[in-house]
């Protein structure tokens, strides 16, 4: 999605859109692939993932005009790149 590169499924992040209590979007990485609704896929990189960020493409991927969060998955991500285990 960020660096328009395809990919196998397996290889890719699974991305979707959740509004937590306050009523804001979150972008928060769908580790199992099954959360309900459109997801957006990427690869787990932190340059795929800003690519994405400076191109908006997660709002028109996700057909969300509201503006998203996008730390939980940046968070996903250092945590990956830094050999931490995943929840």
């Amino acid at each position: 999605m960020g660096c328009r590169g395809r990919d196998s499924r397996s290889v890719l992040l699974r991305v979707v859109a959740m509004r937590n209590e306050q009523g804001q979007f979150l972008l928060v990485p769908d580790l199992r692939r099954c959360s309900p609704g459109r997801g957006a896929w990427l690869h787990p990189t932190t340059d795929c993932f800003d690519q994405a960020l400076r191109r908006r493409a997660f709002g028109r991927a996700l057909r969300v005009s509201a503006a998203l969060d996008p730390n939980p998955v940046r968070d996903h991500l250092e945590a990956a790149k830094q050999g931490k285990p995943s929840e």
